[in-house]
């Protein structure tokens, strides 16, 4: 890899130490170097990120924060095709491998094209108001469809492929990609999944069941969550969250149709470690 362009979330790098220690680092080896600081875009189709200023021929983006502002990134660069790389300046990460510890050596492998590049499947969510579409957005982690305001018990009528399959009255539904099985989807008692597979969890939160576990459909599958009505059949009140960050709100008899993206992320893999051993390291750590 010759031409790098890195993301930096200034809140995790104060001052922008690592970050530009970073840039002198590739530049000194001869390399290509730019730098973006991730912040919420105020108007346009991205979120955090301008992926019309990286520039063109880029290998590689190194996004410095954590696995949040790696998830940011992706989804607004994703349509670049370019793989990256995130090291990880928080707590526990899944997706951004590299540590302040191994940063050089972790540089020093890309220049020497000692790597690997995952593909990671994506969702792409669109909101509908009877026929009208309301919005739409895509998520690495997960899909999240909640009721808003008081703490009370919401019915989801759920459908696979357009067939009902059945309804939770629950506080809401994940549908998670297998990148996003470690995250709020294994918090509510989803499975953990091999993020190179390619399928769909959906996982009801705080069902008020004794029998609802997550269920697992293939990666073409449909899947069309309705938001019902309350308790008291009055119009209730929804998000469709996307990765934890940008919310569509729904209403009563809103529907939201879930379905594998037309992109992927590409991710930069330097410990070959297998999934297995970044689990057993990741969950001893915790």
């Amino acid at each position: 890899m010759d031409k790098f362009y890195i993301i930096t979330n200034s809140l995790k790098d104060e001052g922008l130490t690592l970050t530009d220690s970073i840039e002198h680092y590739l530049t000194k080896h001869h390399k290509q170097c730019s730098v973006q600081q991730a912040g919420r875009q105020l108007s346009g189709p991205y979120h955090y990120t301008n992926p019309e200023l990286i520039p063109e021929g880029t290998d590689c983006i190194i996004v410095l924060g954590g696995d949040g502002t790696l998830l940011q990134a992706a989804r607004d660069v994703v349509h670049r095709g370019i793989p990256l790389l995130g090291i990880n300046l928080g707590n526990l990460g899944f997706l951004a491998e590299v540590d302040r510890q191994s940063v050089y050596p972790a540089l020093d492998q890309l220049m020497m094209d000692d790597y690997e590049v995952e593909e990671r499947m994506m969702l792409r969510g669109s909101v509908y108001r009877g026929g009208e579409l309301q919005g739409m957005d895509m998520a690495l982690n997960d899909i999240v469809i909640c009721r808003e305001g008081p703490l009370r018990v919401v019915r989801f009528k759920n459908y696979v492929n357009d067939e009902y399959l059945n309804s939770y009255n629950a506080d809401g539904i994940i549908v998670s990609t297998p990148t996003g099985s470690t995250g709020y989807s294994l918090s509510c008692g989803g499975p953990i999944v091999s993020p190179s597979a390619s399928m769909t969890i959906m996982t009801p939160i705080a069902p008020h069941t004794m029998n609802t576990r997550s269920i697992i459909f293939p990666a073409e599958d449909v899947i069309t969550v309705e938001l019902g009505e309350g308790r008291r059949q009055d119009q209730e009140q929804g998000l469709a969250s996307f990765d934890g960050d940008t919310v569509i709100p729904m209403v009563t008899g809103d529907r939201i149709v879930i379905q594998k993206a037309e992109v992927s992320t590409r991710i930069v893999k330097l410990n070959h470690l297998s999934f297995v051993e970044v689990l057993r390291q990741k969950m001893r750590n915790n």
